[in-house]
């Protein structure tokens, strides 16, 4: 690849997504403010932080392609995040328990050495079975997804909370929509294969 690619996030999951792609990149954390607009629609708030966080990290660099994203979960038109703690995770598989959540995960490829950029979204939706507390404990104490917005990993142990997962690319739910990243970057000249 010609350009140098750089990753704006300091999420681990993004980065290990990326990885299964690209080769060699940089990473660079964005610092940017992600608290949510009023009456801000969630499409237009994930969008319009993915083009901040790669724009935060162009500031730093002259040249490159740099890659924002950004991701909310929605159930019953509520945003939910990462747990808080323990108590926080059981409350949010409790009301999963039997209902769908929908993954909004945004996408920006933005060009360095011009300020262009190319932004998109990718939904994912994930139907939880019936949950048992003693299954969510269970679940819990092993897989400990304090970290995952949701509380659980689909990548890992957490795929048996699930009866149906639907959408056009997996890696979105992790965080990182790579179908839509390999198009933006062959609209660059760039081939991954």
């Amino acid at each position: 690849m010609s350009y140098p690619i750089i990753l704006a996030s300091s999420s681990p999951f993004r980065r290990e997504v990326l990885s299964k792609i690209i080769e060699k990149f940089d990473i660079c954390s964005p610092e940017i403010d992600e608290t949510r607009l009023q009456d801000e629609n969630i499409e237009v708030y994930v969008k319009r932080l993915a083009i901040e966080k790669a724009k935060a990290v162009a500031v730093k660099h002259d040249s490159g392609l740099i890659i924002g994203s950004d991701q909310s979960a929605v159930i019953d038109n509520d945003i939910i995040g990462k747990p808080k703690n323990h108590d926080d995770a059981v409350t949010q598989l409790l009301n999963s328990s039997g209902k769908t959540i929908t993954f909004y995960t945004s996408i920006c490829l933005l060009d360095a050495s011009n300020n262009s950029y190319q932004v998109a979204i990718d939904t994912f939706h994930v139907s939880f079975r019936q949950l048992s507390k003693e299954q969510i404990e269970n679940y819990l104490s092993i897989e400990k997804p304090y970290n995952c917005a949701g509380s659980f990993k689909s990548e890992g142990l957490g795929i048996a909370l699930f009866s149906k997962m639907e959408g056009t690319d997996p890696n979105s739910l992790i965080g990182l929509p790579l179908i839509k990243l390999i198009d933006m970057l062959n609209s660059k000249g760039i081939n991954i294969i």
